[in-house]
């Protein structure tokens, strides 16, 4: 590995972990178009979608192990929608991590669009309260309903080597109604569990390319935390925007790629 790949694989990580610990999601939804256009942009190598999937499942199981640490005292989670959706998502974010193996480059990319496109409308919808307003336990939601939409999360975004958290978010804030800051906290937590099974999908097909995915995971541990601070610090209004554009200019990019082949 050159020193500029080096760099830039620090900076990406660094960079969309401190976003992602911000805004509740394990740090794909920024890092797979980087690290998939960045590289040949700069000059300095690329890879493959299929490797940029191996990368990006490590990152996310450390990135968001890192950022469910600092949220671990906030109040905000909730373990009984964590139990209900991430083991769900953990079951299907193994399946689909494994089944990618046999998928050609472009269904990769095909997909990844594809959820975008899905957490892109999900953020039109009209969010819950973005407060909590009484004890987290309190919160109720359709149980079924979130388990269910927690497998299948799980087995497309398992495609691409993320835990599904930018499409998560959209879920828990436009049909769960959970309020902003629990769907934040909660998410990052869901994406922990749900990103074991894309982690152990992806090294049973050996797509994880060990150099820059672990360059990319001391990155995430230390951004991913810094960004929490960040996000509990911001009005969950902002965040809400953010995390609505930094979805809606991935799913354009990852278009423009997948319509341009």
């Amino acid at each position: 590995m050159s020193w500029e790949m080096f760099a830039a694989l620090l900076a990406i990580g660094f960079a969309g972990s401190v976003l992602a610990g911000m805004v509740g999601v394990g740090g794909a939804i920024v890092k797979y178009p980087l690290l998939l256009y960045l590289p040949p942009l700069l000059g300095i190598g690329a890879f493959t979608a299929h490797q940029v999937a191996g990368i990006s499942s490590v990152q996310v199981l450390c990135a968001s192990f890192a950022a469910v640490w600092a949220y671990r005292k906030s109040g905000y989670l909730h373990p009984r929608l964590i139990a209900d959706m991430g083991l769900a998502m953990l079951a299907g974010s193994f399946v689909g991590a494994y089944a990618a193996h046999f998928f050609a480059e472009n269904v990769v990319n095909l997909v990844y669009a594809l959820l975008a496109t899905a957490a892109t409308l999900l953020m039109l919808r009209p969010a819950g309260t973005d407060e909590l307003r009484g004890e987290v336990d309190e919160i109720a939601y359709a149980r079924p309903l979130a388990a269910g939409l927690g497998a299948l999360v799980g087995l497309f975004s398992g495609v691409v080597g993320s835990a599904g958290a930018f499409l998560l978010m959209p879920i828990l804030l436009g049909i769960l109604r959970i309020p902003t800051r629990v769907a934040i906290a909660s998410s990052i937590a869901i994406t922990f569990v749900a990103s074991l099974g894309g982690f152990v999908g992806k090294w049973a097909a050996h797509e994880v390319m060990w150099g820059p995915a672990l360059v990319l995971a001391w990155a995430s541990a230390v951004g991913a935390p810094l960004g929490a601070r960040l996000g509990r610090r911001m009005d969950a209004k902002w965040l809400r925007f953010i995390l609505a554009g930094l979805i809606a200019a991935t799913c354009v990019r990852i278009w423009w790629t997948v319509l341009g082949r």
